[in-house]
């Protein structure tokens, strides 16, 4: 789907709906800080098996545009090799952005236990200090690195006016596998639609697709 396709304009549905994005923000506060402390055994366990599997820091921390085009640092356990950034190689073709998809599913700087976290989704659990600090939400557009937003047209840079998220209605509609111009469709669906009680179906949504391990790799 092109820049050009999506008809979709939003910032009067934000404008309209604040009282419920402040909602959403006391919602994330609690349900990041209740996720935090109920996982953090967990969180121990695969810090210890990420530094015994590979050498290099447990934690993943890389630049990404949020909210108001707004750069900050998100955090993920590593999954990759050290260095992994330096051998990344991104087929970017800003005349056909539409197109671009981030990940692969042959990706040889994945680590065995990087492999498996991807496939679960474990990955993305130091996020919920993201959330907890507000540079994220629990569900949202997902963060975009630098070096694609730059290629943006304006029908794209809208998904950059809420705050970002772990899930959101793309993730659950096909997570890794769908490509940047449908993404942004299902961003802009979802904005133009929010509501809290879309949020709660979405994150249900997530924890299934993720157990079925939908378009992860």
């Amino acid at each position: 789907m092109k820049a050009e396709d999506i008809k979709i304009n939003i910032a009067d549905d934000i404008e309209s709906k604040k009282f419920q994005f402040a909602i959403k923000r006391c919602m994330d506060f609690i349900l990041s800080l209740i996720g935090i402390v109920i996982l953090s055994p967990l969180l121990l366990i695969l810090s210890i098996w990420i530094k015994l599997d590979s050498k290099g820091p447990i934690i993943f921390k890389q630049i990404r545009v949020g909210k108001n085009e707004k750069e900050f640092t998100i955090y993920k356990f590593r999954t990759m090799i050290v260095d992994a950034e330096k051998k990344r190689e991104l087929d970017i073709k800003p005349g056909d952005l539409s197109n671009f998809v981030f990940q692969s599913k042959s990706d040889n700087r994945v680590t065995k236990a990087g492999a498996f976290l991807r496939k679960t989704s474990l990955d993305e659990i130091p996020q919920l200090f993201n959330v907890l600090f507000g540079t994220m939400s629990l569900v949202g557009p997902r963060p975009e690195i630098p070096e694609v937003v730059k290629y943006y047209p304006e029908a794209y840079r809208q998904r950059l006016l809420v705050t970002q998220g772990i899930t959101g209605l793309a993730q659950v509609s096909g997570r890794g596998e769908i490509e940047l111009g449908k993404t942004v469709y299902y961003d802009l669906s979802y904005i133009k639609k929010f509501s809290i009680l879309m949020d709660i179906k979405i994150l249900f949504r997530t924890v299934f697709s993720v157990a079925k391990k939908e378009g992860a790799f």
